[in-house]
């Protein structure tokens, strides 16, 4: 039921708009001026305050600035253009005039509470999105957090293309949401595409739309992931991973904000905001030409870097402590602890997959604890598991050219034997065949996906070298 108050002088006119909005089912106080209100009642606890607009001593105006948000209907008998629009600079949600029609009165008052209502569903749903998508409640108190928090806050408003650097599993998406969610496209569509899980044969058409009949299959037209942001944010993640021709036209769309889909004949227009995210150096890869550069320049107009975990010092302990608390919620647990022992543990590892992979030990060691207490052994992580050669290579594997793979020892702590073969015919197979087959042919021969080779490739410190030597033979007439 909502609660009103009126303020009315005129004691004929106040206790007949109260017998009205009573017979309505609304809960009704009342006031005879602006001071009796303020120091009777407390203003922020009602619904809405209807007021007259001339009362005795303070204008019936002044109380929206008591009210603490809640909204305001002046009502007065000196009905004016005037008088309106200044009590509407003022503050006021409505304006009705004196003798007042009980239809007219009964619908404004419905129609500011449904709004009301409104106001705080999208609040509440503000709160939801920070807590799973944080923006500005992102965990991190380390300098190069507290830098990144700034620089978004700063670049959110613009419609500037934001390239985003990070290892994976640092939480690139989320930087990304919370560009989207503190710009001025906040109430457009964001659309998020991991350009590695997307066959190079189909992200064209996936990107950019197609015709019908534009090639095998398309037995129709279809609209593309970038004309379905349109109004949004098209949130671009590991696009070092993007095929060049898909490059080219991704250049076109920064360039002239237009599209064209696959097999058609005219372009189309689009207001899209892009965000990029990689965890390669896009630049190395320009040098070697296996990123455009022309792009790679039109995507750094503005760089933010991701910090990997090893690197947030007290941040670790902060997150580990703030995921517990989500995932017990989550799965409806009680209360659970990390033990001294388990702190320790966690700020001694090297955290190769980062926050993701924080959360995933988390998540593990809640599933697996028969008390409220989470130990050590729960998390099964192994301190000393990763050498800085193979962070090395984890960080960029396809631009170390001369790396040779690393042997997969890390799958022999703590796994079956037959893991282990698997790897090793993983690697086997990839290193035997990259050079005359595509990734998506060595996905299907794997039965994997695409981005699941892709993955297994970064783990393993396996270069993708099938490209230049492709175009070598071709250069040498072989």
């Amino acid at each position: 039921m909502a609660h009103i108050l009126i303020i009315e002088d005129e004691s004929i006119i106040r206790h007949s708009l109260k017998r009205l909005l009573e017979r309505n089912k609304y809960k009704v106080d009342e006031a005879g001026s602006v001071g009796d209100a303020s120091s009777q009642f407390q203003l922020s606890n009602f619904d809405l305050i209807i007021t007259d607009l001339r009362l005795p001593g303070a204008p019936g105006t002044d109380i929206i600035p008591l009210a603490e948000g809640t909204p305001v209907l002046v009502m007065t008998s000196f009905a004016s253009l005037k008088s309106a629009v200044d009590a509407m600079k003022m503050g006021a949600v409505d304006y009705i005039s004196k003798p007042f029609d009980h239809d007219e009165m009964l619908m404004s008052i419905e129609r500011i509470l449904k709004e009301k209502a409104l106001e705080r569903e999208n609040t509440a749903l503000r709160s939801t999105v920070n807590r799973d998508y944080p923006t500005s409640g992102m965990i991190g108190e380390c300098a190069p957090m507290q830098e990144l928090f700034r620089k978004i806050s700063k670049v959110s408003p613009t419609d500037s293309t934001v390239l985003i650097r990070g290892e994976s599993g640092t939480g690139k998406e989320l930087v990304a949401r919370a560009l989207h969610a503190q710009s001025l496209r906040a109430n457009g569509p964001m659309i998020s595409v991991n350009c590695a899980a997307i066959p190079e044969t189909l992200i064209e058409a996936e990107l950019f739309g197609h015709e019908k009949g534009a090639f095998t299959g398309a037995t129709s037209a279809r609209k593309g992931l970038v004309e379905a942001a349109d109004g949004g944010t098209l949130f671009l993640d590991e696009i070092g991973e993007l095929p060049l021709d898909a490059q080219a036209r991704l250049l076109r769309l920064l360039q002239e904000k237009e599209i064209r889909r696959v097999g058609a004949v005219h372009a189309k227009n689009v207001d899209v905001r892009l965000i990029a995210a990689t965890h390669r150096d896009l630049k190395m890869l320009a040098r070697a030409r296996k990123f455009r550069e022309d792009l790679y320049y039109r995507l750094h107009v503005v760089e933010l870097y991701l910090p990997p975990l090893r690197e947030r010092g007290d941040d670790i302990e902060k997150l580990a402590r703030e995921l517990l608390i989500r995932t017990t919620q989550r799965m409806n647990h009680g209360d659970m602890q990390l033990t001294d022992a388990t702190i320790q543990a966690i700020r001694q590892y090297s955290w190769p997959g980062n926050v993701r992979e924080l959360e995933n030990a988390i998540e593990r060691a809640v599933i697996l604890c028969d008390s409220n207490t989470i130990t050590p052994e729960l998390l099964a992580i192994e301190p000393d598991r990763d050498s800085p050669l193979r962070n090395q290579a984890f960080n960029d594997p396809f631009t170390q050219q001369d790396t040779q793979p690393l042997p997969p020892t890390s799958a022999v702590n703590g796994e079956p034997q037959e893991d282990v073969a698997l790897e090793d015919y993983f690697q086997r197979f990839v290193l035997e065949h990259q050079h005359h087959m595509t990734e998506t042919e060595l996905a299907q021969k794997l039965g994997i996906s695409r981005k699941c080779l892709w993955e297994r490739r970064q783990r393993l410190g396996i270069p993708r070298r099938k490209m230049q030597l492709r175009g070598s033979n071709a250069a040498s007439g072989a």
